[in-house]
This record gives structure tokens, sequence and C-alpha cells, in this order.
């Protein structure tokens, strides 16, 4: 195993990690409510009367971000190694695992461990299991 070190940003994972932090942080102080992505955009689907502005606003700010990070620097060319089907199924696995698992990395990983719930501990702990074994599975298992 080698480390790609001109792929090491050190700084720039530092200050995305503050400002989720203190985006979670923000939330759950002003409004009382948890920054759990698969939670905020249930609630939009499910259209909870009085709840939707906030949960917009949350979300327009998660798609439109890069936008604005767009306009003070060039977007990074992102490399994609796997297909189409490859893609879809991976969104549908983590679309099920989000509903089996009472929520996201983000609600759980973010979230849930900030505040020491157990609950979220064990489910950080298997969303990591389950990725370093896919991860190993495929790539020295299967090598794929």
């Amino acid at each position: 195993m080698s480390i790609d070190w001109s792929a090491f940003t050190p700084w720039s994972a530092l200050i995305g990690g503050a400002l989720i932090g203190l985006a979670a942080a923000t939330l759950l102080w002003l409004n009382g409510r948890i920054a759990g992505i698969s939670g905020i955009v249930g609630g939009l689907l499910t259209q909870a009367s009085g709840d939707v502005a906030w949960r917009l606003a949350f979300v327009l700010g998660l798609v439109g971000s890069p936008w604005v990070y767009g306009l003070a620097t060039d977007w990074p060319l992102p490399q994609i190694d796997a297909g189409y089907a490859a893609l879809v199924l991976a969104g549908l696995l983590v679309g099920v695992g989000t509903r089996y698992g009472s929520g996201c990395t983000s609600g759980h990983g973010v979230c849930g461990l900030s505040r020491l719930s157990p609950r979220s501990l064990v489910a950080t702990v298997v969303f990591m299991a389950a990725g370093f074994l896919t991860v190993w599975v495929l790539r020295h298992a299967l090598a794929i």
C-alpha cells in the first residue's frame, strides 16, 4: 500500500470538518434539530406542516455550496472507477442501509457521536466495518 501524498490535504479537510461541525451544532442550538441528511430530506418528502422552510434551506445549502466553491476556485476533476450500474446499486444499498439503520452516516457519525449516543456509536462502527469489509473483498479477495 502506498499513500498518494499529492492527494493529502489536511488543511482543507480540517476546515471542511470544522464547517460541518459548526453547521450541525448551529442547527441543534438554534432549531433543536439533528443535522442528519436522511432525516432532513425524509421530512421534505413527507411534507410535515411548518417544518419545510429550514429543511429546504439546509438541502439548498448542501446543493448550492459546491457552486459557491466553484466561483472561488477551479472544480476538481472527479475520477470514478465504476460504471453506472455499480453507482446505482451502491446508491440503492446506501438508501436501504439508511432506512434499516434509522439514519445515515452524517446523522450517526457526526451528530450522534457528538451527543454520545450509544445507538449512533454502534451504527457508525457497523458503517465503517461494512466499508472496510467491502473494500477488502472487492480489492483483495476478488481483485476487482
